[in-house]
């Protein structure tokens, strides 16, 4: 190996935060600016599979966000989690031009969170439909939705959730819980 590419090496390796080790999984914790050449190096390296990008809402704490990039080396049978924590309105570097599978989990992190991926090639939403002002994964997001500006699109008027088909109630046992078991409720429809 050259001495640029070991100087290149440990520039990387010193930008990495080993998290503890925890049911014998390595988490490592890294800036956001070193993500896209970290992963190129690390697929280098034979963690050739990106196995899911995720993004997670630490509503009340800042940075507020983080994306957690799951790898895994195959062949040697290891799994490599990754994580970058981002403040509200700031950009990731994309990593699709890495692995083409991060062009799918980053458009819907955007879209279900609202954490942008500069460079990305297309980012658009994936679920929800252009134009719609919300990112319902976040903490913050009401649960009976929001109401719309479209009618055409989507429901006008928040959905109820009291009573729905989903929705669980206390009971002593679990059956009576369970959303599908409510054969009396049945019998009177």
């Amino acid at each position: 190996m050259s001495d640029a590419a070991n100087e290149s090496r440990g520039d990387l390796l010193s930008a990495v935060h080993v998290l503890p080790e925890f049911r014998g999984e390595s988490s490592w914790q890294v800036d956001k600016e070193k993500i896209p050449e970290l992963m190129a190096a690390l697929k280098i390296e034979g963690f050739t599979y990106l196995v899911d990008i995720t993004g997670v809402d630490n509503q009340g704490e800042d940075p507020r966000f983080e994306v957690v990039y799951e790898l895994c080396d195959l062949s040697a049978r290891k799994l490599l989690r990754i994580k970058t924590k981002v403040k509200e309105g700031d950009e990731v570097p994309t990593v699709s031009r890495v692995w083409r599978t991060a062009d799918w989990h980053e458009r819907e992190i955007w879209d279900m969170l609202g954490i942008r991926f500069s460079g990305h090639p297309d980012l658009r939403r994936i679920l929800m439909w252009e134009g719609y002002p919300h990112h319902p994964l976040r903490k913050d997001f009401p649960l009976e939705g929001l109401p719309t500006e479209m009618p055409d699109i989507a429901f006008t008027a928040k959905a109820p959730l009291e009573g729905g088909p989903f929705v669980t109630r206390s009971a002593s046992l679990a059956q009576e819980r369970e959303p599908r078991a409510h054969p009396a409720e049945e019998r009177s429809l």
